[in-house]
């Protein structure tokens, strides 16, 4: 017969087990894509036909992610070759078009397949700034249901919901910085279009796979800024994180506090954490490190320009 210390040291053995084969199962090595769109009007430093802002690639670096950039213009049979190699999809922000635009087909490709896997158990999240927030609205509503706001250059506090302490985005957050960010003007916010509380409540879709967690308000539309899936790892917010720590256009909405900078950091650390709950890896070494950013360089546009560094693609 067991003794009772017996049995609790073979109980207190199977829980250290158990624990290091839950941090086992997580990977430390997360590579996330990141999707480019087609260049913006004008772009005079562009040295092929689309681009990746170099912010949000820096932005998932500092939080211990590696980045391979996804190109537009590719098969779907590529896309989905890459989506089986990476641990999660950032979707940025820009000025295409939504619905018509490479950057929105390849969305849809990654969105579907992110779907199907996490309903066959196999965790991939999604991230959605801004453009990618809207990108992410389309694609879930089959609409575009955006209407105009009045927030092109400003920073706002949010207004939290009575979701947002439980959500998984801002659970882990420090109490400090939730006060912050709801008192404070650090999000930035650089978009003409927004998703009005209106809209989202009048559309059955959107209602049942989101989760309202922030709002703002224009002075005459409240819309929605900060949103997760309920039943996917997906996120979306209006505004712009990654702005804070590398972008620095003067500008109305840019903002370099340091509770700014934090709310930059424990975004990308959420979905970098994220990422890391993804076992998807690429085939082999050499491919691997064919993909990675590592292999492009950032073009310098100078200090002052809306993104002061981009990738430019083929």
């Amino acid at each position: 017969m067991c003794r009772p210390a017996a049995v609790l040291a073979v109980l207190a053995a199977c829980s250290v087990a158990c624990s290091a084969a839950k941090i086992q199962q997580l990977n430390y090595r997360p590579i996330i894509g990141v999707l480019a769109q087609e260049n913006l009007p004008g772009d005079e430093s562009a040295t092929g036909p689309s681009y990746i802002a170099a912010s949000y690639v820096k932005y998932l670096e500092g939080a211990g992610a590696r980045v391979i950039p996804i190109r537009i213009n590719r098969t779907e049979e590529e896309y989905t070759k890459v989506f089986f190699s990476i641990n999660g999809l950032l979707l940025p922000g820009g000025d295409v078009d939504i619905q018509t635009s490479q950057f929105s087909r390849a969305a849809k490709i990654f969105y579907n397949l992110a779907l199907r896997a996490n309903d066959a158990g196999d965790f991939f999240p999604i991230w959605g700034t801004c453009q990618g927030f809207q990108q992410l609205t389309v694609l879930t509503s089959n609409k575009n249901l955006l209407t105009l706001t009045d927030t092109k250059s400003v920073a706002l506090p949010l207004t939290f919901t009575a979701a947002a302490n439980s959500s998984r985005l801002f659970q882990s957050f420090p109490k400090d910085l939730m006060q912050a960010l709801s008192e404070e003007n650090i999000t930035a916010n650089f978009h003409s279009w927004s998703l009005s509380i209106q809209n989202y409540s009048r559309n059955y879709k959107l209602k049942k796979f989101y989760r309202v967690l922030s709002t703002n308000n224009d002075g005459k539309k409240e819309f929605i800024s900060t949103m997760e899936a309920k039943h996917y790892p997906f996120y979306a917010v209006q505004w712009h994180p990654e702005k804070t720590q590398f972008e620095w256009i003067d500008k109305p909405g840019m903002v370099h506090t340091t509770n700014a900078v934090r709310a930059s950091f424990y975004t990308a650390s959420f979905f970098v954490s994220e990422a890391m709950k993804s076992q998807h890896r690429f085939p082999n070494l050499v491919e691997e490190e064919r993909a990675l950013i590592y292999n492009f360089s950032p073009v310098f546009r100078g200090i002052h320009a809306v993104f002061v560094q981009n990738y430019y693609f083929d």
